[in-house]
């Protein structure tokens, strides 16, 4: 039989590369005279940016040092054993990389057996187990812990998660199985599926202590200390912990049933990750407790399996794929010029005092820190303008986000004015966001451009208008660039940055820089019709428009795109951008593209009557989208009746033929572009990797354009 030993031996020969974590241990004595105590600390080595990860060498370093302190327990020379990370982080799980590189479901096996070998030795110890979570810990660093008797965190702990189902995999070292049987099913279908498809969101460290996952918490200043404090206590009886008793009834199965609809509503059944979890807990319902000593082998077995086809699927790749767009890519953006060029930005001036213009300058104000001004063509719109940025910033003030004097700092930042000069006489950056007319634009830059110093730089936020043609009239315009925001600003982090045919490099670098500081995600784009997303989706739009105006009813025009699991259906994304405006962008790219791009009539007819949307929605039926019977008597359609499949065919041969020509034309410089800008600026998923993973591996790119969009192994298993 193999050891432990020997499968990590074997799995580490796979990722020579891997960055070592060390597991040091020490000695101590524990006050109230509680007796010797052995200390393991994870350590890489490295600072606080390379944070602590679990590879197969890692794995062997934490085993032997278990090897010791069972050693020391049996011989009855320590009283417990505790495990914590170096400063700000504990450990956040497996090292994706060598994940990557594994070509056989073998080898993937043996990376879930091999972390379940080692991490269930901290339960067998004949002395009681601690994990003390000082800073960051995710995956199979939440793991390791759970498999220890106590566990303590830090108040200053920033990032706490589970987060394998937001990438494709599931907790698969222990997570599926301890969770649900330490805090109850439902809440560790909180943490491993419902955090984990609300965009991996991560719990801060009271909410880790509110859970029940960790038993005490402390202040992040001493909380070592107080850790080895409290350890004492329980180990010398003073301090008792508690925990409740589970429901292992109906309770577990409504818990169950509770993450498959939430999974269902997220990735209607696309992506298996959050099933293939949801079977492991069910499987769990009659576990018992660890220090019971229920079956761990046969949960566990499910675990190491669940994860080894799923490390082999297509899905995993997809998310790892957009992990690296989002985490690297998204840090050093293809094509961009020398940062070294970029002008400082001290004042900003933002050309209009609506909706979009007011989210404009509150995100300027907050994360620039410097003068706002906003103008329009007359003082009370700009006083509502105004008006909206401080509100917004008394909202940050109630919800504590921003304390009184940085309130009171951001509120006077921003101002109105009715004249431009006046205005942006002294402004380094000015952005228009007013109606999106080729003639009113341009007549904005011209006023702007005789008013602003030299060095200003103009930017646009338009969604789809030329770029070059906006700038065409001016004395110089080298200085233009577009700054294409998406809604809601606050919250999409994609920037759309694009290069007109006269843009210059200084020009364009600190459009690079604004948008740094502004936290955003800049993708460097080619000044063509509707640049990236509304392209793409527009054509996907008016795929799934051509259908129904040919025949094919709503309900099955939608229902064909389910299996995409994309965040909103096609109709109710287009009531949230507004039915008006996707027939504005849809006119503007049939003008440039009438071979591809329809105007659907039955679209106009909608804009026409002055609805909303396709959809009513009303308490009786749970609000959930109900086709509107004034627009159902507003269709008129053809006899041409498509199934789901046929749609699907279409809608995919669609995109597929547009991101092909999109990278024909050079308009973003790779297909990862193509998917950074659909992840960050349309909540594309992450299990699809965008949308180009996808259509390569359902045979669509080939189909359409002849050859896969990505290289072999960037976004599927290697060969």
């Amino acid at each position: 039989m193999t050891t432990t030993a020997e499968l990590l031996k074997g799995a580490a020969e796979l990722f020579p590369d891997e960055v070592v974590t060390q597991a040091h241990v020490r000695h101590l004595d524990l006050p109230k005279g509680a007796g010797r105590f052995a200390l393991i600390t994870l350590d890489n080595g490295l600072d606080h940016t390379k944070p602590t990860t679990f590879g197969p060498q890692s794995l062997a370093h934490l085993n032997v040092a278990i090897d010791q302190v069972e050693k020391e327990a049996a011989d009855g020379r320590i009283v417990g054993v505790g495990i914590t990370g170096k400063p700000f982080i504990f450990a956040v799980g497996a090292d994706l990389k060598g994940v990557e590189l594994l070509k056989r479901h073998e080898d993937a096996l043996a990376i879930g057996k091999g972390g379940h070998d080692v991490f269930t030795r901290l339960s067998g110890l004949a002395v009681p187990t601690f994990a003390y979570y000082n800073g960051a810990a995710m995956g199979g660093g939440v793991e390791v812990g759970l498999h220890c008797s106590y566990r303590t965190v830090s108040k200053a702990l920033p990032a706490f998660s589970l987060p394998e189902v937001f990438l494709g995999l599931v907790p698969g070292w222990g997570g599926c199985v301890l969770l649900p049987n330490l805090i109850g099913p439902d809440r560790a279908v909180s943490v491993i599926i419902e955090n984990s498809l609300n965009q991996n969101k991560q719990l801060k460290g009271e909410q880790v202590f509110d859970l029940g996952i960790a038993d005490a918490l402390f202040e992040g200043a001493d909380f070592l200390e107080q850790s080895l404090i409290w350890t004492a206590s329980v180990l010398t009886g003073e301090t008792e912990v508690a925990r409740p008793e589970l429901d292992r009834g109906a309770a577990w199965d409504e818990a169950v049933a509770r993450g498959k609809a939430v999974a269902d509503g997220k990735v209607h059944g696309a992506a298996p990750a959050a099933y293939r979890a949801l079977d492991i807990i069910a499987a769990a319902k009659n576990a018992g407790s660890a220090r019971e000593g229920f079956d761990t082998e046969t949960l566990f077995a499910l675990e190491n399996v669940a994860l080894a086809d799923l490390i082999m699927g297509g899905e995993l790749r997809s998310g790892l794929y957009a992990f690296h767009l989002v985490q690297k890519r998204a840090k050093r953006p293809a094509g961009a010029p020398d940062k070294a060029l970029a002008r400082p930005v001290t004042k900003v001036g933002v050309v209009g005092a609506g909706l979009m213009a007011s989210q404009l300058a509150l995100l300027f104000a907050r994360r620039l820190e410097v003068p706002v001004v906003l103008t329009d063509i007359d003082q009370a719109r700009i006083d509502k303008g105004v008006e909206y940025v401080h509100g917004e910033i008394d909202k940050l003030l109630l919800k504590g986000r921003v304390n009184q004097d940085k309130a009171n700092r951001l509120k006077g930042l921003v101002t109105g004015h009715l004249d431009k000069a006046a205005a942006f006489g002294d402004a380094d950056f000015v952005i228009e966001a007013v109606f999106e007319e080729m003639g009113v634009k341009q007549q904005v830059f011209a006023e702007v451009e005789a008013v602003v110093p030299e060095h200003a730089i103009l930017a646009t936020n338009t969604s789809s208008l030329s770029v070059t043609e906006m700038a065409s009239k001016l004395k110089n315009p080298e200085r233009v660039v577009g700054f294409h925001f998406f809604n809601p600003v606050a919250i999409l982090p994609l920037l759309e940055i694009v290069r007109a045919e006269k843009t210059d490099d200084a020009s364009l670098a600190t459009a690079f820089a604004v948008a740094k500081s502004l936290k955003k995600t800049a993708v460097l784009v080619k000044d063509a019709p509707a640049f990236v997303v509304n392209r793409i989706l527009t054509r996907f739009m008016g795929e799934i428009q051509n259908v129904i105006d040919e025949g094919t009813s709503v309900a099955v025009a939608e229902k064909a795109v389910e299996p995409l699991g994309l965040p909103m259906s096609p109709l109710v994304l287009l009531e949230l951008v507004g039915p008006a405006i996707g027939l504005h962008v849809s006119e503007t790219l049939h003008g440039a593209f009438p071979e591809r791009f329809t105007v659907s009539p039955n679209l106009k007819a909608v804009v026409d009557a002055g609805k909303r949307g396709f959809y009513v929605y009303s308490a009786e039926n749970g609000f959930k989208p109900e086709l509107d019977p004034e627009v159902a008597a507003l269709l008129q359609q053809g006899d041409a009746v498509l199934t789901e499949e046929q749609v699907r065919d279409r809608v995919l041969d669609a995109v597929a033929q547009e991101i092909g020509l999109m990278l024909d034309e050079g308009v973003v410089a790779e297909a990862q572009d193509i998917d950074l800008c659909l992840i960050t600026g349309a909540g594309w998923p992450f299990h699809l990797g965008g949308i180009t993973p996808y259509l390569d591996r359902a045979g669509v790119s080939e189909r359409v354009t002849g050859k896969k969009f990505l290289a072999p192994g960037l976004a599927s298993v290697p060969a």
